[in-house]
């Protein structure tokens, strides 16, 4: 199987980090607009959270610099061990698709039990992608 498949779920990652982020900028320049709240007023984490109202897209995008990094290190694991399979691709994808439920529900709506279960999928994949990586290591 051509290696390089194996970089199409970490581009669509990056995308939805990209999107977050502008998710974010769009959400913090317009509320600071409105409220007329000074860069210098939002300089740590601390006072944005005091003066900011809303938080999701800002939180999530943090959250996907957690997980994810982890996501990054086994697809470049498993592109550098020869390991792009069918199997590794479907958890790849699986994972960037709750992933991506996972930064709708807490950018929109924010229910949290929602956002859990699917975090907890995506943690169960992410351990079940790196647990095949094992197994084609050591067998």
């Amino acid at each position: 199987m051509d290696v390089t498949l194996i970089f199409l779920p970490a581009l669509a990652m990056a995308m939805l980090t990209i999107a977050v982020m502008l998710r974010m900028l769009a959400i913090r320049v317009g509320e600071m607009k409105r409220e007329r709240i000074h860069p210098q007023a939002v300089a740590t984490s601390a006072q944005a959270t005091a003066r900011f109202g809303d938080t999701r897209a800002a939180d999530n995008f943090r959250n996907l610099f957690e997980l994810p990094v982890l996501f990054y290190v086994a697809l470049l694991f498993a592109a550098q061990m020869g390991q792009v399979t069918t199997t590794m691709l479907t958890l790849a994808w699986l994972f960037v698709a709750l992933r991506t439920a996972h930064s709708y529900i807490h950018c929109t709506y924010n229910k949290v039990m929602h956002r859990f279960k699917v975090y907890l999928a995506s943690g169960v994949v992410l351990l079940s992608l790196w647990a095949y990586l094992a197994v084609c290591l050591f067998w």
